[in-house]
């Protein structure tokens, strides 16, 4: 019997380029809160997809030399390639290009404009590229976006607006009469405190200065901006109509259970989302979970240093379901998580190859050698038997309390507490020794039975997070996963069954030094290809950029350039981008801020030649006084390079 609908939906990825594992860490961990509520008996609806229009895409169209529906084909069949090879089971991979979804977001932009939510003006600000995004002087961060770090320039064009001040203070109180409405608090607390409060400015819904995306039907020069467009799929998806023509399909599953999306754009799912939902008349989603981020240990993934981690990488050397077990385990509830190819093979190692799948093994030799592989439970059992049926019995309960918060990695830590439990059972029961004593015969096999019906308990609970090797699990036991609704009972594998011949081997150790050498080979031969594209003159390798005015040789003669050595760094407190640098030019020391965090670490700044602008007026950086600036390039994806002399220079030799 169903519990009711539930209806989950991952941001939709943009199709820019190939996620990293970063971006695929999203998917699994919807796919496996989906997975759970179906085995909790929920009839559930999972849905992923594209998001395929904006300025940035059209752009790298251009430079792809193809148009922008070919590119965002290609990339967006890759994507759900990745997603189908994390073995998702999602519902719907809905896609903006999509024609029903475009007509309806066409349909909602008029109904908005019509009932004087919209209107058309004109938008001077500052505007990030890749984010997509106007910002105003205050809000910058460092002089830069405050979502991405990256450079933005003014721009001017005309607009439409939606009015987000109109609908403020009935979100400010609908957040503040559902506590569970942004997960984690801390989001909440961000979102209210940092937007919502200090006063919502209008949106700007349209641009005009490119050409890629849905047209507004009643003014061609403007197409609908990203995140009106974007946003919507989560109802065009399910079958909204703004006409009042919704599917049956709509009416069974909105409003959404769970919106799942990263924590760098819980503003728009937040705060826009549900502005847009009010406008329209439409409840809001139950509950909008902003999940931390998966960081790379070894330091920032860079396409431009080859050094990206993709999901279809790790699954070569460790499996799908290592990886699944990975990044939903390491990843906490609310802060970063970390990912590093020694913490991988660490993983796999102790907890896969030893906890579970020696476990496994273990249990299906002895059965094997002791039996003939018939289990058999003879009743014959010991005080120590009650505290492996206690901790297997009430497994469920436990996991099922984790996975209401959305605390997936310990739920998993739970169900790795009944396999602990069951490794823990053999030591103390000592199979080994009971077989040499023949009075003893029926107990070994009690103890026997145990372990395989703590085992299918376990996989059992374990299908969510790791579908593929639950399922070998119980083939080899020659019995089936078994259903939430009866893993409260201890006893219910057929007594006299026959386990395998041969056990599987789950999970194969890995010799951490191997691995490295191959990761190793394997980013190198990545690099060579980038060099290559740069050697052979690939546009890909080249920017352009807007010209600034024509400068007289004086201007530039007022600016002193000079040689420096960074000879000591560290990290600015206060401030999640700035480095501070005492850098030596010549016989004096000069203290530089650069926002320059997430592309160095302060140890590998020591000791780097840089070019430095030296006789730029001392300016305050989150409390921090700087003295000079270091020069930088910036690809097209917004990476930093410091720039540094060709050869070897003395510290403070004049650039000129």
């Amino acid at each position: 019997m169903s519990k009711g609908t539930y209806y989950i939906t991952t941001a939709i990825a943009y199709t820019s380029g190939k996620p990293h594992i970063g971006n695929s860490y999203e998917i699994v961990l919807a796919d496996s809160i989906a997975r759970f509520k179906r085995k909790e008996g929920y009839d559930v609806f999972f849905q992923t997809g594209t998001d395929e229009h904006g300025q940035k895409i059209e752009c790298k169209a251009q430079e792809a030399g193809i148009t922008p529906k070919e590119f965002v084909d290609n990339v967006a069949g890759a994507i759900q390639g990745l997603w189908d090879l994390m073995d998702t089971s999602y519902d719907k991979f809905i896609r903006t290009t999509d024609e029903a979804h475009e007509k309806q977001v066409q349909k909602i932009f008029r109904r908005l404009y019509e009932q004087g939510d919209i209107y058309k003006g004109a938008y001077e600000g500052l505007y990030c590229t890749p984010c997509e995004s106007f910002w105003t002087e205050s809000q910058l961060v460092d002089g830069k976006c405050p979502d991405c770090g990256r450079e933005v320039k003014p721009a001017k064009e005309e607009a439409y607006f939606f009015k987000m001040s109109k609908y403020a203070d009935r979100l400010i109180e609908h957040i503040n009469t559902h506590p569970e409405f942004i997960q984690p608090v801390s989001r909440k607390n961000e979102m209210m405190n940092n937007f919502l409060l200090p006063g919502l400015q209008d949106l700007c819904v349209s641009r005009s200065s490119f050409k890629w995306g849905i047209p507004v039907d009643f003014d061609d020069k403007h197409v609908v901006y990203v995140w009106l467009d974007a946003l919507t799929n989560y109802i065009t998806g399910i079958g909204y109509d703004c006409e009042g023509n919704s599917t049956e399909q709509y009416r069974k599953y909105w409003p959404a259970d769970l919106h799942l999306i990263g924590k760098d754009i819980i503003r728009f799912h937040t705060i826009y989302w549900p502005i847009f939902l009010m406008a329209l008349g439409e409840p809001l989603p139950r509950q909008i979970f902003g999940h931390p981020w998966l960081l790379q240990g070894e330091g920032k993934m860079s396409k431009s240093k080859g050094n990206v981690i993709y999901a279809d990488d790790l699954v070569n050397f460790f499996g799908v379901d290592a990886v699944r077990y990975f990044v939903l385990h390491e990843m906490p509830f609310e802060n970063d998580g970390v990912i590093s190819w020694d913490l991988l093979v660490e993983r796999l190692n102790s907890d896969l190859a030893n906890t579970l799948g020696n476990l496994v093994n273990r249990t299906i030799s002895m059965s094997n050698k002791y039996f003939g592989g018939i289990v058999t439970n003879t009743g014959i059992t010991a005080d120590v038997d009650e505290d492996l049926k206690a901790v297997a019995c009430t497994a469920l309960e436990r996991v099922s309390a984790k996975m209401e918060g959305l605390r997936v990695a310990d739920a998993i830590s739970e169900i790795f507490v009944l396999f602990k439990r069951c490794n823990k059972y053999i030591d103390e029961t000592e199979p080994w020794v009971l077989a040499k004593d023949e009075t003893k015969r029926d107990r070994l096999a009690t103890v026997l039975y145990h372990l395989v019906e703590g085992i299918v308990i376990g996989a059992s609970l374990l299908e969510p997070f790791m579908p593929t090797s639950a399922r070998k699990i119980v083939d080899q036991l020659h019995t089936s996963l078994r259903g939430f609704d009866s893993l409260g009972e201890f006893g219910l594998y057929p007594s006299g069954n026959r386990v395998t011949e041969k056990p599987e081997i789950l999970f194969a150790r890995l010799d951490s030094k191997e691995v490295a050498e191959k990761v190793a080979a394997m980013f190198a031969e990545r690099q060579q290809g980038q060099d290559a594209e740069t050697e052979r003159g690939d546009e890909t390798a080249v920017i352009d950029v807007e010209a600034k005015p024509e400068i007289e040789y004086g201007d530039f003669d007022k600016l002193q350039f000079r040689v420096g050595e960074i000879i000591a760094c560290e990290e600015v407190k206060k401030s999640k981008k700035l480095l501070c640098s005492q850098v030596k030019i010549g016989s004096e020391v000069k203290q530089i801020v650069s926002g320059i965090k997430q592309y160095y670490k302060a140890e590998e700044m020591v000791g780097k030649k840089v070019m430095v602008l030296t006789n730029l007026k001392p300016a305050t950086l989150a409390g921090v006084v700087s003295e000079g600036m270091l020069l930088c390039a910036e690809d097209a994806e917004g990476n930093l390079a410091l720039v540094t002399p060709e050869k070897d220079m003395p510290a403070g030799a004049e650039i000129c």
